[in-house]
This record gives structure tokens, C-alpha cells and sequence, in this order.
């Protein structure tokens, strides 16, 4: 440990009924350095046992004895996407009877650099996840927007979505950066309601059906508040020095390869008291998408977005849940960025 506030005194921090099989569990699973290295992976990012096996380059049943001893710890937890389980850190609540240890151990295992192999082994795996999602959009650009209202037609929280930026009560001049718009209506609303508006996309066939679709919608009026149009993702738009009043991702981060990366970035483009304005869907257990939609991830808890916002520097704000006939969950989350 770096500080002395980091060091345990296990006499005075651990409660009085800690048994020694408990300490045993936890100390055991971070007594190797393979265990330290997927807890370093797993900070605030989650990966299958597959992309796990190809980072750390290790035999998948070698791999799952290693994440079955942090399980037991209670040092990884599991989601489950669809047929395939996905691994993070768990989350450390204050009822953990070693939640001191797990604290201690984690910022220890953070101040530490991530060895190039390990960055370079995820950086694969997001390379791979991009293309596939790229893939997807040059496959199905002409019917993804019928696809993607099967999950979650847009006219259903048009209104909700209305009412939380008007209390957001940005003016006309603001900076306003919309990710990922393809057909969807919200470019050509947000394009009558402010001046300075810039629509990315890291697919060029959707970013030209984006221009299409704004053009048709607002006709003679299209030059009235012209658009920017910006191919590449977010670290395109930082590399130009652009900052944003408000950002706004409506049902996109499901496709997008690490959405822990996404925070950071938006962090960075948001301008003092910036807003990060997303709409997505709740986690859910429909695998189809995947294939129908193109979705790399089943949606998002409200425990990740909290945690992957609170590391990036974003102060949490309101949040809005909108159950959908077909079975899924939009949620609506505001995010703030406060020097």
C-alpha cells in the first residue's frame, strides 16, 4: 500500500465475528498473480471467459478455476448476457463484513500500471466489438431503424425525453452533440432547438442516412440551424478540441464496445455544468437482439451506469424509468460534469 490510510489493522477494522475461513477465502484468491491480473482487467469493465482467456492467455478451464476461487471470495460477480456470462468486480457494499480488506486490496491493485500485454490484450477485444457492431450497420442500415423499434419505439418516450431537456433549461447557443442519430426523429427536433448542433457516427452509412433523414424532416428549413457532421467516434471529436454543453446518446450505448471508455471521453468533451444526456434500455435477458439489432450489450443496471459516471467524474442527476409493452425497460439518466 502507497498511504498509511490504506493499510488494514485487522484488530481494530475487521468486525469481531470475522471467521478465519472467511479470511482465508479472500486472502487465498489474492495470493496469485493471475488473480491480481483479472481483478486489474475487471476495475470497472466486464469481459466473457473467452475474451478473458485471450488476454491473459490462459486455457479456459485453468481461467474458470481462477474466477470460481474470486467468486467465493466475493471479489468478481457475473452477469449473464443472453448465452454468454460475462465477469466484473463486484460491488463492495457497506454490509460486507470484509469490506475493508476488498477496499484496501482494490486501491492497491489500482495504483499499479497495467502491463502493455494485458492494455493490448483489450484493446483487441474492443477493436473486435467495434467491428462487429460496424459490420452490422453496413449490413442492415436500411432497415435498422424498423429493427430497433421493435425494442424500443422512439414516439414512446418522445414526450419524457422532451420534458427532461426542457428542464435542463439550456439556451439557444448551446453546444450540443447528438451520438450515433441515425434516422431517428430527435436530430432534426434538437436541430429547431438549438444553433450549434454536431451528429457523430463511426458508420459513414448511417452518418449519410443521419444527413438524408435531417434534410427530409425539416425541408426548406434544413439550412435554417445547419448540422456538423462528424465521421468517427468520440475520440474523433476530441482530437478537433470540441466541447459540448450536452451530450445526448439515445439508445446507442448498448453498441458500443467498452461504454466504460465512453464516460471517460464524454467527461472530457463536456464543458463546465456540461450535460450527459443517455437513453437506453434497462438490463434484460433478450439475446435476440444481438443478432436482430446488432447490440453488444442487454442493456445496462443502474449500478453500472452509477459506477462507471461516479469514475469518470460525473455527478449522478435524475433518472426515469419507462417500462415498454414488449417487455423491455427504457431508462433515461442525466449526468453532469462539475469542475
Amino acid at each position: 500500500m502507497s498511504t498509511h490510510s490504506q493499510m488494514i489493522d485487522i484488530n481494530t477494522q475487521l468486525p469481531i465475528g470475522r471467521t478465519a475461513d472467511e479470511l482465508a477465502r479472500v486472502f487465498k484468491a489474492l495470493a496469485d498473480p493471475l488473480r491480481l491480473d483479472i481483478l486489474r482487467l475487471l476495475r470497472a469493465e466486464s469481459f466473457g471467459v473467452l475474451e478473458l482467456c485471450r488476454i491473459v492467455d490462459v486455457r479456459q478451464s485453468a481461467l474458470s478455476h481462477h474466477l470460481k476461487i474470486l467468486a467465493r471470495a466475493g471479489l468478481v460477480s457475473t452477469r449473464r448476457e443472453g448465452n454468454s456470462i460475462f465477469y466484473r468486480r463486484a460491488l463492495l457494499l457497506t454490509d460486507d463484513a470484509m469490506l475493508a480488506v476488498k477496499q484496501s486490496a482494490f486501491a492497491a491493485l489500482d495504483e499499479l500500471p497495467l502491463r502493455g500485454e494485458l492494455a493490448g490484450g483489450i484493446q483487441q477485444i474492443h477493436d473486435e466489438r467495434s467491428e462487429q457492431s460496424l459490420l452490422f450497420f453496413e449490413r442492415h442500415a436500411e432497415r435498422f431503424l424498423e429493427k430497433q423499434e421493435l425494442v424500443a419505439e422512439y414516439a414512446h418516450y418522445r414526450d419524457t425525453l422532451r420534458d427532461l431537456l426542457g428542464g435542463l433549461k439550456l439556451p439557444e447557443q448551446a453546444r450540443v452533440l447528438e451520438v450515433g442519430p441515425g434516422e431517428s426523429p430527435l436530430l432534426s427536433e434538437l436541430a429547431t432547438r438549438f444553433r450549434h448542433l454536431t451528429a457523430l457516427d463511426n458508420s459513414m452509412e448511417m452518418l449519410n442516412r443521419a444527413r438524408n433523414s435531417l434534410a427530409q424532416r425539416l425541408g426548406k428549413h434544413s439550412s435554417s440551424n445547419p448540422v456538423d457532421f462528424i465521421h468517427g467516434d468520440t475520440r474523433a471529436a476530441l482530437s478537433q478540441g470540441l466541447t459540448f454543453d450536452l451530450l445526448i446518446y439515445n439508445m446507442v450505448l448498448h453498441h458500443i464496445p467498452s461504454p466504460r471508455e465512453t464516460f471517460r471521453d464524454c467527461a472530457q468533451l463536456l464543458n463546465n455544468h456540461g450535460t450527459l444526456l443517455l437513453i437506453d434500455l434497462s438490463h434484460h435477458d433478450q439475446d435476440w437482439v444481438r443478432e436482430s439489432c446488432g447490440d453488444l450489450w442487454l442493456g445496462f443496471t443502474e449500478q453500472d451506469l452509477d459506477a462507471w459516471a461516479e469514475e469518470a467524474g460525473l455527478d449522478c442527476g435524475q433518472r426515469v424509468y419507462l417500462g415498454q409493452r414488449n417487455g423491455f425497460q427504457v431508462q433515461m439518466r442525466v449526468f453532469t460534469r462539475t469542475f
